[in-house]
């Protein structure tokens, strides 16, 4: 293992979170707010630190990065931003630790969404902007937006995208990984100018539009306010958000396609269909299931919300328009499973990917036709084309591995004396990288009341859900160190 090419990779990317500050400080510097001193001091030790790793360990000479260094690299260089983006909410808040800073962080740079902030609207503008612009960073991704900007990281890019990029089955866009970076960044910056426009049209200010621009195409859900989304109160926003967040859960690659004149990439796409498919059954579920309770009076009104509601959750932007909550039983179990189902593989959702769903329904179903037909020859195939063996084996080893982190962090998190519905739903909603839960991290509450140890492991949890567990992990396995 070359430490020292790794730490000059991560210096690098100090470098750029640090001057990613510009941004947030410029907002601070417009409106007058108390942010721009923290942000500064921030912006100053982010680049220091940063340039002092990349001039210690430049490599003389271009290296062709290996598969571990580049986990090594993904998992250091997003523990990194966590660390360091937490400065500006340290330093812009005395009540506020370094503990629920790292949160407040690496919850905005895993597009999570959980918030400890307890009044954000009394939040200085600088810092609002910090924290939807690091969703907006974490959305696609830090390590592949490096390597569409710093061409002098190689020819190892490939090594990093496939640590980062959260599908089983990465699809290169082009024969260069720097080229496919830079497309996928393309397509993801526009669909967010034009999120923007459409807000800015729905009567939003530049400044709230931008916010939440940022925080819907990463499916991140922090929002300028209390009360999220509710506080606007517009059918015309709700609409609008609504579409993004749809497009921010489809495989990008797909949209890049639409963008080059074949629109029905979308509908030739299978896990596409099968995750459109699932929003609109569970929309129609939930608003079937409001307006038999009554908890809307009208069946459009029982649609906006559980519209909106099922789109926020199964994409994992976590912004809530409800209290859902208060909504019947059955409603809140599809939304919890919208928590662990998630969005599409290549897109910026989180969850367990449908795609994984999908070649898991697949197998099983090879089983049972295996027990009628022993000798029969049976294949698994995605669009046409049959998936490799040491596919469907990541593929259900990840299931696996999801599940069991997911019982055991719920039983720590319940030993440290939180209580059984807030336990299952904190970590559900930390390893999915979705926000909101149930009890006492609802949509209507935050994460501020847990102890530092439930913040600590929820912090790992959303680590491990964003770089989709096995980068993490296989730090774990004694053959990764050895030579």
């Amino acid at each position: 293992m070359r430490w020292r090419y790794i730490l000059y990779v991560v210096g690098t990317l100090i470098v750029f979170i640090g001057l990613s500050m510009l941004l947030p400080l410029t907002f601070g510097l417009y409106y007058g707010d108390e942010s721009v001193a923290p942000l500064l001091k921030s912006m100053g030790v982010t680049v220091l630190v940063g340039l002092l790793l990349f001039l210690l360990f430049r490599k003389r000479r271009e290296e062709i990065m290996r598969q571990s260094e580049g986990m090594a690299i993904v998992t250091a260089g997003w523990a990194a931003a966590g660390a360091f983006g937490a400065l500006p909410f340290f330093m812009g808040s005395e009540s506020v630790s370094f503990v629920d800073a790292l949160f407040e962080s690496v919850s905005g740079f895993t597009t999570t969404g959980a918030s400890i902030l307890t009044d954000i609207e009394s939040t200085s503008k600088g810092l609002l902007m910090w924290r939807s612009f690091i969703q907006w960073l974490g959305g696609m991704g830090i390590i592949v937006l490096s390597i569409a900007i710093l061409p002098f990281l190689g020819v190892g890019g490939m090594q990093l995208y496939k640590a980062e990029v959260p599908s089983p089955v990465p699809d290169k866009l082009k024969p260069r990984i720097r080229d496919t970076a830079l497309i996928l960044w393309k397509v993801y910056a526009l669909f967010s100018l034009a999120q923007i426009i459409l807000l800015m049209l729905g009567g939003m200010s530049f400044f709230n539009a931008v916010c939440h621009a940022f925080t819907t195409m990463p499916t991140g859900g922090f929002s300028t306010r209390n009360a999220s989304i509710a506080h606007f109160d517009s059918l015309y926003l709700d609409v609008v958000i609504v579409f993004f967040m749809l497009m921010a859960g489809i495989n990008f690659s797909l949209h890049y396609q639409m963008l080059r004149g074949r629109p029905l990439a979308f509908w030739k796409d299978g896990e596409c269909r099968f995750f459109l498919a699932i929003v609109g059954l569970f929309v129609l579920l939930v608003t079937l299931d409001l307006f038999r309770h009554g908890v809307y009076d009208s069946l459009g009104e029982a649609l906006r919300y559980g519209a909106f509601q099922v789109t926020s959750i199964i994409t994992t932007t976590g912004y809530a328009t409800a209290n859902y909550e208060l909504w019947p039983a059955m409603s809140q179990i599809i939304l919890l499973t919208c928590m662990f189902l998630g969005a599409s593989a290549g897109s910026t959702g989180g969850g367990m990917k449908c795609l994984r769903i999908i070649l898991c329904f697949k197998y099983c179903y090879r089983e049972l036709f295996l027990l009628l037909h022993p000798r029969a020859v049976s294949t698994i195939k995605i669009g046409g084309k049959p998936v490799a063996d040491d596919v469907m084996r990541s593929v259900l080893g990840f299931l696996l591995l999801y599940i069991g982190l997911f019982i055991a962090s719920a039983i720590i998190l319940g030993g440290l004396g939180v209580d059984f519905v807030t336990s299952l739903t904190a970590v559900a909603t930390a390893i999915g990288n979705v926000g909101p839960g149930f009890g006492s991290v609802g949509p209507a509450d935050n994460y501020a009341h847990l102890p530092h140890a439930a913040k600590w492991l929820l912090i790992w949890c959303m680590l491990l859900g964003r770089l989709e567990i096995f980068t993490i992990l296989i730090f774990l396995v004694p053959a990764y160190w050895r030579k």
